[in-house]
């Protein structure tokens, strides 16, 4: 019998547990829980790993993209290009600073920023465009940085997806997701493909002054104690978060692997079937599938879901209602805002289990159920 997860965080601890435990005592026996050696040695280990000159950790992903909007000094009314076919924070944060989301379409294979509608997007008010880097496949960078430097428009990258990840130029230049803009960004979720134990994030810039900035406004806006330059937040990673990320860097390269493998072996089983569509690899993109979703055609979504659950094969709908057509969003969208690759895999999506951990008898179990499933409500 299967005990299938999405994510199955506690067979990956087991792997790890003596050098997680270790860590946590050490944090645990030196008492220093806020802005100990843990943390200012995790941001060093993994610029190093990321290839970018600062990383500067905070309490969790979406507080990183507000900071890292907050650092760009933009007035009410500004506007902000992104894509509504991502996780709420992505826009939630343009909102709560009341700036102005803009809402472009996404590519239907890689769901990720459409470089036509960003081109026709951009207006004198475009401040900031925010590309995502959904399920762990790269935007596609190299046309949206020449769009953004034509128009002299920071690029701030949301990376909480895709950490691990990276990007091919035209020329073979190769860059880590979340280092290619002016800034980029990630989250530590536990179910992240480099989690913590709680929550966690991470701003990245190459540029130092703003690296500076950033560090002022996730503590209270102070570079001194006690003398506040500008208005802040406060935004910490806490030691023992630091502590489990740096032991789980060091296997972040082996998880995405994993990943991959288990990507892998979905695609050929699914190969062929009219009713499945894999996820597209494009060569520019190094996928490292923090999920693996599928578009499901000529076949009821919804049904499908329903029939797995009913199988006890987990399974996920990312995203059901884009940003474009959430309540607290409605008055930069609504019913009458028409993104139709957006709209349409709103319908059609569904993520099966992804994780480290995943056997191949648990996949071969995965895989027939779907498709017995599939062979069901297609008669």
């Amino acid at each position: 019998m299967f005990n299938l997860q999405m994510v199955d965080l506690k067979r990956q601890y087991a792997k790890i547990k003596t050098e997680v435990d270790a860590a946590i005592q050490n944090v645990l026996d030196s008492t220093a829980f806020i802005g100990g050696p843990d943390v200012q040695e995790f941001g060093k280990e993994l610029a190093q790993y990321l290839g970018v000159k600062h990383v500067i950790p905070c309490a969790n992903g979406t507080d990183a993209l507000q900071i890292a909007l907050m650092a760009l000094d933009l007035k009410p009314g500004d506007e902000v290009i992104t894509t509504s076919f991502t996780y709420i924070a992505t826009v939630e944060v343009v909102a709560l600073l009341r700036l102005k989301p803009v809402f472009v379409d996404v590519d239907a294979d890689t769901f990720t920023m459409n470089i036509d509608a960003l081109r026709k997007a951009i207006t004198p008010n475009t401040k900031a465009i925010i590309p995502v880097h959904l399920y762990g496949q790269a935007a596609n960078m190299e046309p949206v940085l020449a769009i953004a430097k034509e128009h002299n428009i920071p690029v701030i990258e949301d990376n909480a997806q895709a950490i691990g990840g990276s990007y091919t130029f035209a020329d073979g230049t190769k860059k880590k997701t979340g280092t290619m803009g002016l800034m980029g960004t990630t989250s530590f979720f536990p179910s992240k493909n480099l989690g913590c134990y709680g929550d966690g994030g991470a701003m990245f810039t190459n540029d130092d002054a703003l690296a500076e900035k950033l560090k002022m406004i996730a503590n209270h806006g102070q570079k001194v104690r006690y003398y506040h330059e500008m208005v802040g937040c406060n935004s910490r990673l806490d030691s023992i978060q630091a502590a489990v990320l740096r032991i789980k860097l060091k296997h972040l390269d082996e998880y995405c692997d994993a990943r991959r493998a288990v990507a892998d072996y979905y695609d050929n089983a699914f190969a062929g079937n009219e009713h499945l569509i894999t996820p597209h690899r494009p060569a520019y993109s190094h996928h490292v599938f923090h999920q693996y979703t599928l578009q499901v055609k000529g076949i009821n979504r919804d049904a499908l879901a329903a029939a797995l659950t009913e199988r006890k094969i987990p399974n996920m709908l990312y995203y059901p209602v884009p940003c474009h057509k959430q309540n607290m969003l409605k008055e930069f969208g609504g019913a009458d805002f028409v993104l139709p690759v957006t709209d349409m895999l709103q319908d059609c999506v569904i993520s099966l289990p992804i994780h480290t951990e995943l056997t191949e008898a648990e996949l071969k179990h995965i895989t027939t159920n779907v498709l017995e499933a599939i062979a069901q409500l297609a008669k």
